[in-house]
């Protein structure tokens, strides 16, 4: 940003209106959203946004007015309706719910759009404004309350987000049981059908309040985004909901800061973006960032997760393929190849579990001891699969390969108690014994088992 822009740039009692505006809109669709998000139903959200403009068109050829109440009312009957639309084609034609979204919201939309064409000579209704909303106009429309002038936007937004902050708190156990297993809802005396379409209602409601402000096309943006966000970073639907509602405040402050400032990045002074349009771009990059870098559902902290299984899984193949060197009287040296493993080398040596003598390796007696316990819960699953499956000796291995990285002590215990304690496994291998140091070299396996193990 260069001096010029930062020089030019004056906050004025109009932004902090406008920001008002966009935090209360924002926020209101980020309580409701985190519900949808939990429950698979977004589109919903898309399909409520849309299909209820067939509840304004008609409010307003009934009223002639703009009253909010009117279309509040028009908006819940149809939102309403939408879901029950919804719910009808999808039990009754036996579509897909995600299909009957899209029917029943498309059609509803495409009537609305008619509806307010055919009214646009009666009415003072601009589609523009339905769809892209027209935020940095709302502190012109005021209501006198005492001494103040306040926009007629933030009353509507912040009696909405009241509405949503109350139905929430007193249905709080309720609504987090229907949206977690409608079922169990049911068998508790909840009556999640209603639940679902209070929720819809409201999604309806919070729709139209925001329609002014943001538009029917970037509300959707502020009532799934922050809850997306907000999901990725957190399994606990309280923290989830204060979450939410603090990434959308956010988006709202920087984004209006982002549209007045962002044309002065590429020379274009005196210029402003659309505010509501930048408040749900920046949503989208908070959104992007946080799937980047969220603690533990990032794409870095998966990448990470996933390094780390892949060196452990190493480290144990090392040290179960020493510890058969051992076994089958062979010398105990492994000469490690490729990063994966040198890296794998460098940790067991780190923590002493092996000892690198001439550009080899060879297990200490604290790795002797891990490796036993290593091999002794992968004989045990050959042990198992031989004898409550039809595999073949020849096809256990692999299987048993796996599930021996995922195997704890009380697991170990269970398998060897329901398999009789065995010493030895299908392929005739002894079968480390439980907390006791390894077999020595006299116990080695059959020549034949032997060397096709060490291949494997």
């Amino acid at each position: 940003m260069t001096p010029a822009v930062i020089a030019a740039f004056e906050w004025l009692p109009l932004d902090t209106w406008i920001v008002m505006v966009g935090a209360l809109s924002a926020a209101a669709c980020a309580l409701l959203g985190s519900f949808l998000v939990l429950r698979k139903m977004s589109l919903m959200g898309d399909a409520i946004s849309h299909a209820v403009l067939p509840g304004l068109a008609l409010a307003f050829l009934l009223s002639g007015s703009r009253s909010g109440v009117v279309m509040l009312v028009g908006a819940g009957l149809v939102g309403l309706l939408t879901t029950l639309f919804t719910e009808w084609v999808h039990r009754t034609g036996k579509v897909e719910q995600g299909a009957a979204m899209g029917v029943v919201f498309t059609v509803l939309f495409a009537i609305g759009l008619i509806l307010i064409r055919l009214s646009a000579d009666h009415v003072d209704l601009d589609p523009d404004c339905v769809l892209y909303g027209a935020i940095e106009l709302t502190p012109l429309d005021t209501l006198r309350i005492g001494s103040w002038d306040v926009p007629r936007a933030v009353l509507v937004g912040g009696g909405v987000l009241l509405l949503n902050t109350l139905v929430i708190a007193l249905l709080y156990k309720e609504l987090k049981i229907s949206a977690f297993d409608p079922a169990l809802a049911t068998t508790l005396g909840i009556n999640a059908r209603l639940m679902h379409y209070l929720l819809m209602t409201l999604v309806a409601i919070t729709t139209v309040a925001a329609f002014e402000s943001v538009g029917s096309i970037l509300v959707i943006a502020m009532l799934i985004v922050p809850a997306a966000t907000a999901h990725l970073l957190t399994d606990r639907l309280s923290l989830m909901l204060l979450v939410s509602v603090l990434l959308a405040v956010a988006s709202a402050l920087v984004g209006h800061l982002a549209a007045i400032l962002a044309p002065g990045w590429f020379g274009l002074t005196g210029v402003s973006t659309n505010t509501a349009g930048m408040m749900a771009a920046l949503s989208g990059l908070l959104f992007g960032l946080t799937m980047v870098f969220a603690p533990r559902r990032g794409l870095l902290s998966r990448l990470w997760q996933r390094a780390d299984l892949a060196l452990r899984i190493a480290r144990e193949d090392l040290l179960g393929i020493l510890f058969r060197l051992e076994e089958s009287g062979r010398p105990p040296r492994y000469r490690a190849q490729g990063l994966l493993r040198r890296l794998a080398v460098w940790q067991l040596g780190r923590r002493g579990s092996v000892l690198a003598v001439g550009g080899t390796t060879q297990l200490t007696e604290r790795g002797r001891l891990e490796a036993a316990g290593l091999v002794r819960s992968h004989r045990l699953w050959e042990a198992y699969f031989g004898t409550h499956t039809s595999l073949g000796p020849d096809h256990i291995h692999h299987p048993a390969e796996r599930l021996e990285h995922v195997t704890d002590a009380g697991l170990q215990r269970r398998l060897a108690t329901s398999l009789g304690d065995p010493v030895t496994d299908p392929h005739g291998a002894v079968i480390p014994p439980a907390d006791k140091p390894a077999p020595s070299a006299e116990k080695s396996l059959p020549p034949k088992a032997t060397g096709r193990r060490l291949e494997q």
